[in-house]
């Protein structure tokens, strides 16, 4: 998985989005996907790649679109785009087939555990989201029960958590509740089957579209990118855990001091390399 995309054109296909992280084209009547090396942290695309990262996330992605498709049904067709006559070596691993949908502007998130933004909150005011959370908690303790924590999608600069009630009256109260039943209900199923595999699944966002009246998963699932994943074996509440996930490069842009306002700093090849092995080992556990 060492080699590197950043971007692709491919001829004859119109563009339709450089996403973040994706190069999302026109395809018939569906699209394609195409998981790029890039990576992001707080709003930034960075400007180092990280090697073979497209290929994990898009592995990953359909791994969980097949094994949840019972549960919700999702918007992945294939993750081999020479079924519709695109035969591009560049693209092959990491790319897939999807339907086109009307995307729902809103990102589901699903927490297991405190931590994160969920932690900072808590630490200032006592709340994650909307929920009032008993005094003394701990960093990385785990909730009761899941807390779903939608924001809005936006598609420059910040997301902005929003009431499950502020969801409902944009939504109706049947959409926004399939979307948290759902929500919650996937995140369940991934926490149980990644705790037989010695990783805990600390939180979770999906997103949603519709087709054809029908709401369906779309984008991805279950990616570093999109969750928290810490290894079972080195759990300890109370203090920051060992991560499998974007998270190690989060904090390695904390480190430097960087305003989070200006071009982000290129990523140090040892930086690099170290997040490569998160990612790759979280595929190996996952899928292997």
């Amino acid at each position: 998985m060492s080699e590197v995309l950043e971007k692709i054109d491919i001829p004859g296909l119109e563009l339709y989005k450089r996403g973040k992280v994706r190069d999302v084209f026109f395809l018939e009547d569906k699209l394609l996907f195409v998981a790029t090396d890039r990576i992001s942290a707080f709003d930034w695309v960075l400007p180092t790649p990280i090697p073979g990262k497209g290929k994990v996330l898009n592995g990953l992605s359909v791994f969980w679109f097949k094994k949840t498709e019972k549960l919700v049904k999702n918007h992945f067709i294939t993750d081999n785009p020479a079924e519709f006559g695109i035969d591009v070596p560049e693209i092959k691993g990491r790319s897939m087939v999807v339907e086109r949908t009307e995307v729902i502007p809103f990102e589901c998130i699903v927490r297991g555990y405190l931590a994160g933004s969920a932690w900072r909150s808590y630490k200032k005011t006592g709340m994650v989201g909307e929920y009032k959370l008993p005094e003394g908690l701990r960093e990385a303790e785990k909730f009761e029960e899941p807390l779903f924590t939608p924001t809005t999608k936006a598609e420059a600069g910040h997301d902005k958590d929003v009431t499950f009630k502020e969801m409902e009256d944009k939504l109706g109260s049947e959409k926004a509740r399939f979307l948290r039943e759902k929500s919650i209900e996937l995140y369940l199923f991934a926490r149980d089957y990644l705790e037989r595999k010695g990783i805990i699944l600390a939180d979770t966002k999906f997103e949603f579209g519709i087709k054809d009246g029908e709401i369906i998963l779309i984008d991805e699932i279950f990616t570093p990118d999109s969750s928290r994943f810490w290894p079972l074996d080195s759990y300890i509440p109370g203090k920051p855990q060992l991560d499998l996930d974007k998270e190690f490069v989060r904090q390695y842009l904390l480190s430097t001091g960087w305003d989070r306002n200006s071009p982000p700093p290129e990523l140090p090849p040892e930086i690099v390399e170290r997040t490569k092995e998160r990612y790759e080992k979280l595929y190996k556990l996952v899928v292997e």
